[in-house]
């Protein structure tokens, strides 16, 4: 992979998780029934920095939740026995979940995210925040918060970096050799 181009650095990224946390609030003026979950890897860190947001914000603790999609993945419908990596340790059950992911592309994640969250409970609703929607969509689906809508071609890849796990923000547009 080659680095095409830098899109977000650590100002932008801020800025932007920023603008979605007050989107998510302004949307769903009861944070006490609010949940954020990423989907692992990418949407781990970027949800809990949303939480954590929401929670200065707002002036208390939001449930925050990372969820392994693997087990639910269709194309590893054959594997048996993989451990399911999540960590959700509330209920789903009648609250407004925030599914957050670092770059929407196909949709087949979030429909995996969709399906493993349904299967721990019944949501009110589940929403989708996404850090970069690329486009290219195999399947109907529409995040509710967007940070930056990024169209790019098939050769292309988003690579979103964290500080966590790459020791800077930043977001680039990778090219494959």
């Amino acid at each position: 992979m080659i680095e095409k181009a830098q899109v977000m650095d650590e100002k932008a990224m801020a800025r932007t998780l920023t603008r979605i946390s007050y989107e998510i609030i302004e949307r769903n003026r009861d944070a006490a029934d609010l949940c954020i979950i990423g989907i692992l890897e990418g949407g781990a860190e970027i949800a809990r920095r949303i939480a954590q947001k929401i929670a200065d914000t707002e002036g208390m603790a939001i449930s925050l939740g990372s969820l392994d999609i693997t087990p639910f993945r269709d194309d590893r419908k054959g594997e048996k026995g993989l451990p399911d990596r999540s960590c959700i340790d509330f209920s789903v059950q009648d609250r407004q979940v925030v599914l957050v992911d670092d770059v929407l592309f196909t949709g087949r994640s979030v429909r995996a995210a969709i399906d493993a969250i349904m299967s721990r409970g019944r949501p009110r609703s589940i929403q989708l925040a996404v850090l970069v929607d690329r486009g290219h969509r195999e399947l109907p689906i529409r995040p509710d918060y967007i940070g930056k809508n990024l169209p790019t071609a098939l050769s292309e890849m988003i690579r979103v970096r964290t500080k966590q796990r790459d020791g800077l923000d930043a977001v680039h547009i990778m090219e494959k050799k």
